[in-house]
């Protein structure tokens, strides 16, 4: 991947041992990573950065990943979403679904790998 082109991530996610090994692994791969530990600083980054994706944790401090996404959705916010959670509820993946998000990964059921592969798939990289 050219340098200069790196796709940005932004990585909304309250556990830490989760955000440092998702990161690590992001940048290993390539992307420029930045990490909000709460809804509402995923929040305050969206407004003042630019983002080829957000990873977006569901229950998170604050202000969690589905006002996160009402939130965009009002602002008309077009950054694309890829929800990871430990919510395994139909209704959650539904509900995130309408909300816009480009999928729905249960962490317990997918490995680092596999997030990065769904991630540069959909980024085209």
């Amino acid at each position: 991947m050219d340098k200069t082109l790196k796709k940005r991530i932004l990585l909304a996610e309250d556990e830490r041992s989760i955000s440092r090994a998702l990161k690590l692994k992001l940048e290993m791969s390539g992307f420029e990573t930045e990490i909000a530990v709460n809804g509402e600083e995923a929040l305050n980054l969206l407004k003042i950065k630019k983002f080829d994706l957000l990873l977006l944790d569901i229950m998170m401090p604050k202000v969690d990943g589905f006002s996160v996404m009402e939130e965009m959705k009002k602002r008309k916010d077009k950054t694309p979403i890829l929800v990871l959670s430990n919510l395994s509820q139909e209704d959650d993946a539904k509900r995130a679904k309408n909300l816009g998000t480009i999928d729905f990964c249960i962490k317990s059921n997918s490995s680092l790998a596999e997030i990065i592969d769904k991630i540069k798939r959909f980024l085209k990289v």
